[in-house]
């Protein structure tokens, strides 16, 4: 739960205005009560898919889930994820999996609507299906 604040709190940090620095946003963290190293930070941004543009810290333009048609994430065994989508669009959604570079996923096969997602077992299934949903919810 401190986690998932203190993400929000550095979304609406870089937001509010230009952060260039770990250590920015590090003190900015500091004023509003969290307790954050900087490899902390590095992480979060990292989880975020907050990128630098211009030397200063950017929020990612994302598309929602309904843009990419991604409708089902259903486990199939313990090591395979089916994913449904809109028809045509499966390869596109794997380029995007594939280029958020999930470590739990191990590879992808995309059909017309529907993909399969190897993984390495069942803990990373279950990992990888709560960081795809994530990806394609925001």
């Amino acid at each position: 739960m401190l986690k998932e604040k203190r993400q929000q709190t550095i979304l609406d940090l870089i937001r509010a205005r230009n952060m260039e620095t770990q250590d920015e946003l590090t003190e900015s963290l500091s004023k509003k009560g969290f307790s954050a190293t900087q490899s902390s930070v590095s992480r979060d941004l990292d989880e975020l898919g907050i990128i630098k543009i211009n030397g200063h810290y950017s929020l990612p333009q994302t598309q929602t889930k309904q843009d990419f048609g991604l409708f089902n994430l259903e486990a199939a065994g313990e090591n395979l994820i089916v994913a449904s989508c809109g028809s045509g669009l499966a390869s596109a959604v794997c380029v995007r999996l594939d280029g958020a570079k999930i470590n739990e996923i191990i590879g992808t096969v995309a059909g017309d609507d529907t993909i399969f997602i190897a993984v390495k077992d069942r803990k990373s299934q279950k990992a990888a299906m709560k960081k795809i949903w994530e990806m394609f919810e925001k």
